[in-house]
């Protein structure tokens, strides 16, 4: 996974990890949550909700549409309340309720979210390459698993105590086969689903966790504290990536009077990347000489992070 504040290059890193890999032989996904498309846009092709695409040999990428995710959820509502209660049609009510409880803040986040653990436990990739959205969604996702989890206990604790109630019991089911084990059941399901997937992302032995951060003070001070709560969810922190380092060779060369500003700015916050995250630094990334879009740059940038491809 890489994360950090928006625009700083977690997505350039991911798909050049991603090509580094495929090169290797590895089969490898690269996908993202970020609603702006940025793999779209690095790959020149248009992938945003198609599924895993193939980029070039080994390498597939996917950008999930979370609007069709929740029309996805909610066919698949409508399906459960027929199959459960053996109805002919959804009942008005419950129809309200399905079209309200979608346009919630909260409903696009599940989507997404429930998109991940789809990806993350399905399987069939030698490497997943998970570019983060920015920093306070990324939390939000990844704390995502304790809440839920939490919740359906609390859910499945109240459904077994109403089991224990026979009148409770006959209003919830039609025949005597008990359907509201159905509703159990598929309570216990995500959460099992929810528990694999946090313990992949959070495995330390098969998960990877890279800041991306720039020379700048803003940067190095929030990416500190997004640290410090990361740790706190488990997320295996396994270093930090620098990017758009100045090339020392412009010093030699007639620079206009902000360059020389910015150098003498990038010298000064290095020290403090340096002293902050001593021994964690696990690159340090020339800034490119144009956008890093199709395979081209991609492969250079590649070179540039892991050598020879």
């Amino acid at each position: 996974m890489f994360g950090g504040k928006g625009g700083l290059g977690k997505t350039t890193f991911s798909a050049a990890t991603a090509y580094y890999l495929a090169k290797q032989g590895k089969r490898v996904l690269v996908f993202s949550v970020d609603p702006q498309a940025s793999l779209s846009d690095i790959f020149k092709r248009d992938i945003f909700g198609k599924g895993p695409t193939e980029i070039m040999p080994n390498l597939y990428a996917q950008e999930i549409d979370a609007d069709r995710r929740v029309k996805e959820y909610q066919q698949e509502i409508r399906q459960k309340i027929l199959d459960m209660y053996g109805m002919d049609k959804i009942p008005e009510e419950i129809e309200s309720y399905i079209q309200a409880a979608a346009a919630e803040p909260a409903m696009e986040e599940s989507a997404i979210f429930d998109e991940v653990v789809d990806i993350v436990v399905t399987g069939g990739y030698d490497y997943y390459i998970y570019d983060l959205v920015p920093l306070g969604h990324a939390l939000y996702y990844l704390s995502m698993a304790s809440v839920y989890d939490e919740w359906i206990d609390k859910i499945t604790n109240l459904r077994q105590q109403m089991r224990e109630y026979d009148q409770v019991a006959a209003v919830m089911r039609r025949d005597k086969e008990l359907d509201e084990d159905a509703i159990l059941n598929e309570l216990l399901y995500i959460k099992e689903r929810i528990n694999k997937s946090s313990g992949i992302l959070t495995d330390k032995e098969k998960t990877a966790f890279f800041f991306v951060i720039t020379a700048e003070q803003m940067i190095i001070t929030d990416t500190v504290k997004a640290a410090e709560l990361f740790a706190k969810f488990d997320v295996p922190l396994s270093g930090y990536v620098v990017n758009r380092v100045l090339s020392e060779t412009l010093k030699q060369q007639e620079i206009p009077e902000y360059l020389k500003n910015r150098f003498v700015m990038q010298e000064k916050y290095l020290k403090v990347i340096d002293e902050t995250f001593k021994g964690q630094i696990l690159a340090y990334v020339p800034e490119m000489d144009r956008d890093v879009t199709g395979l081209e740059m991609i492969e250079k940038l590649a070179i540039t992070m892991f050598g020879n491809v």
